[in-house]
């Protein structure tokens, strides 16, 4: 394989990575400036910010004809943030989950990854059925704002940031960090792309593979940053608020804008409908009952995700390889380690519950 290659792939993470962190430093500050809570920043600024590589791909990707990479990346993110990232981050540290994530944003991630497998049931996800999922984050991102200003955490945050004055080089500032770190991720995103559709071809693994795996994984780095950072200065809310964020942000705006800019939208393969799309779905209903049992990623519920993006990751690997075991895998997972995690997540529920009642 040219050197050349791994080079561009490699530049590529790398300005992904500094162009998110300039972006989202300064989507931050600004919006610290206008007053908006730290929860809403995880879910919106912070979010948005850390998922702007994937948009920056996906977006290249789909006006180059390769939506088995536009695709790939926004799935394979998504199953990323939530079963990784919240993983390592509840590892370091339980994770407290506030009111508004269990009964609002949780639900709307379960909605829009519904609402993806149904736009994919044809096979393609449409211009217009992109535009309707644009529609989807401009509504949400106003509901957020709104919400957001009655919210006394905002002014203290916003001191972190801004201290008692503000001036015209600070917002002068601010929008230049904007500015550059969209510039970068542009340049980022399609030195990745080249170089990761020459490494498939030589490794002989299909685009929805690398997009699902090591496309995904690299533009989702500024995201473990972030929670990482987020969860070890116990500013657990941007922590938890970015990786839920981000999901919704990566199917409403990422597949939204990239089927509506793709010539013929984005075209859904078999396997991504019958395995991939399914199992982001489950990831996030699966958030349902983890974060309401008692509003907390404890330790061993990070173990159990990382466990699960382990035997994904796996799964993936020895169906590209057509490897004999993949039968054995599978019915290890469905005759084994899915029920007993299902029972395992419903018995943790009707306690948490029982306490809730007992205690209330």
């Amino acid at each position: 394989m040219d050197v050349q290659v791994i080079f561009f792939f490699v530049a590529g993470l790398v300005l992904l990575a500094a162009g998110a962190e300039f972006l989202v430093r300064g989507s931050s500050r600004l919006a610290a400036f206008i007053g908006i809570s730290p929860l809403v920043i995880g879910l919106t600024v912070v979010a948005f910010g850390t998922s702007a590589p994937e948009l920056a791909v996906s977006v290249m990707a789909g006006r180059a004809g390769q939506t088995d990479i536009a695709l790939g990346n926004v799935l394979g993110s998504n199953i990323f943030n939530v079963l990784f990232i919240l993983g390592i981050s509840a590892l370091i540290t339980p994770l407290v989950v506030s009111r508004q994530l269990v009964r609002v944003d949780v639900p709307v991630m379960v909605v829009v990854s519904i609402v993806a497998l149904v736009f994919s049931l044809d096979g393609r996800v449409s211009m217009l059925e992109g535009i309707a999922l644009f529609i989807g984050i401009i509504l949400y991102t106003g509901f957020q704002i709104v919400m957001s200003r009655s919210e006394s955490a905002a002014g203290e945050f916003a001191k972190e940031f801004s201290g008692s004055d503000r001036t015209w080089k600070d917002w002068v500032l601010n929008i230049f960090l904007i500015a550059s770190g969209l510039a970068i991720l542009v340049l980022g995103s399609r030195w990745l792309v080249d170089s990761a559709v020459v490494i498939a071809r030589a490794l002989g693994v299909n685009d929805l593979i690398i997009g699902l795996t090591i496309v995904a994984a690299g533009t989702s780095l500024p995201e473990v940053a972030t929670s990482v950072i987020a969860s070890v200065k116990g500013e657990r809310d941007i922590a938890v608020g970015n990786v839920i964020g981000s999901n919704i942000f990566n199917i409403l705006c990422v597949l939204g804008l990239s089927s509506i800019l793709s010539a013929d939208g984005i075209a859904v393969s078999a396997s991504a409908l019958s395995f991939d799309i399914p199992v982001m779905v489950g990831v996030a209903i699966a958030c349902v009952p983890i974060f309401f049992a008692g509003r907390m990623i404890g330790r061993w519920k990070g173990g159990l995700f990382l466990l699960y993006y382990i035997l994904y990751t796996v799964y993936l690997f020895l169906v590209s390889t057509q490897n004999q075991a993949i039968d054995e895998f599978r019915f290890a997972m469905g005759g084994f380690v899915i029920p007993l995690t299902i029972i395992t997540l419903l018995t943790v529920v009707i306690r948490t519950i029982r306490e809730e009642r007992r205690t209330g």
